[in-house]
């Protein structure tokens, strides 16, 4: 009962403050009237005068502190410029969306028609058999119609995908990678086995193995029919700033408007600067590197080297790579026309890789996109 009425008086305090305040009003009045005119002797008229005053004030002061008090902080408040929070563009931090890792084509018969880098957060490159790259893009809380084209499993890839606890999308795969997969309980969507998640774009002049695409709907409904995890709790592997990042004041900085990396005599991946729109436009082989679908080229605002070396895989019929990724190494931080030396450091399949300056502080990156370009040692020219 008792909460009830408290209830109801904090639903209807404005209007029953009032009608207290206006009886006490009248209680005033006549009390200070009684005083003056029966008690003091005083002309009726002129204690008419006081008692009115002193009710008029009694109720201007009463309602302004027990009736009013709200509206007068709300008008504090409104008075107060509204600042918004900063957030995020590239990721909604406090999404727990389990990110898709998906492998890109990237040789260059098939690059032409690829679709989907701009929309992914973040896109390693890593070289595979016969000195040609392939892709890995990350996809979270994103809408894309048109992923790909899709290709095979390599087994250092996987550590990509784990780092960042996503669902692992491919169109087959190495039997090194076949085995990993397996045995790392790698949730993973197989075009060979999961045709569902993709589409053949025969018309396109290409063989077959450069034709599948597939979508974040189309992984989502085969993820979900799998019975996959579709949420996350690890933490976003680049640390972010909502604050535009410059590097111009860093030791050992270096200007850095043209990167190129080069993978092999057959790849090398170019990087421009703009700096009217403070982002990197992509090139391979000093061809501009575009999407099909909207035919603008892509734009990287992050650029992270980290020089890994790679090796044939002994006794691989198809010259497979084994790359060195678990351990620590050197490279380079670039963003906004600016390049800094860090380190990396990986310690398991499973485990984040940690960017750090050379003073031992993590890397913040800017607010965008990110290339991460696993190259082999000295292979970057920043200029």
């Amino acid at each position: 009962m008792i909460d009830k009425c408290l209830k109801l008086y904090k639903k209807y305090e404005e209007i029953i403050n009032y009608l207290i305040v206006g009886v006490l009003t009248t209680l005033v009045s006549i009390g200070t009237y009684g005083l003056f005119a029966k008690i003091i002797g005083i002309n009726y008229l002129i204690s008419n005068i006081i008692s009115w005053v002193v009710s008029v004030a009694f109720a201007y002061i009463t309602n302004k502190i027990f009736v009013f008090k709200n509206k007068e902080k709300e008008k504090t408040n409104n008075d107060k410029p509204v600042v918004a929070e900063k957030k995020l563009k590239i990721i909604d931090e406090e999404s727990n969306t389990r990110p898709y890792a998906v492998m890109i084509n990237n040789i260059a018969v098939a690059r032409k028609y690829q679709s989907g880098l701009d929309d992914a957060y973040i896109v390693y490159e890593m070289i595979v058999e016969g000195g040609i790259t392939r892709l890995l893009a990350l996809y979270k809380d994103a809408n894309v119609d048109r992923i790909g084209s899709v290709r095979s499993s390599r087994h250092y890839y996987l550590d990509y995908a784990l780092e960042n606890d996503a669902i692992y999308v491919h169109f087959g795969w190495s039997p090194q990678a076949q085995s990993d997969i397996k045995t790392l309980g790698i949730n993973n969507i197989n075009g060979i086995y999961d045709d569902s998640a993709f589409v053949r774009e025969s018309k396109l002049p290409v063989s077959w193995e450069h034709n599948a695409f597939t979508s974040t709907k189309k992984i989502t409904a085969v993820a979900k029919n799998k019975g996959y995890r579709m949420t996350s709790d690890k933490d976003t592997l680049l640390n972010y700033s909502v604050d535009e990042i410059s590097l111009e004041n860093e030791e050992e900085k270096q200007v850095a408007n043209k990167v190129d990396i080069k993978y092999s005599n057959s790849v090398i991946t170019n990087y421009e600067y703009n700096e009217k729109e403070k982002v990197y436009y992509r090139s391979v082989n000093n061809v501009e590197h575009t999407d099909y679908v909207t035919k603008k080229q892509y734009t990287a605002k992050n650029i992270i080297i980290a020089y890994i070396d790679n090796s044939y895989i002994s006794n691989d019929d198809k010259g497979r790579q084994n790359i060195d990724n678990i351990g620590s190494g050197i490279g380079y931080y670039i963003t906004d026309g600016y390049a800094i030396p860090i380190t990396w450091s990986k310690s398991g399949r499973k485990e984040q890789t940690v960017y750090k300056k050379k003073n031992g502080e993590e890397i913040k990156v800017n607010d965008g996109n990110t290339y991460i370009q696993n190259a082999p040692s000295n292979s970057a020219t920043i200029s």
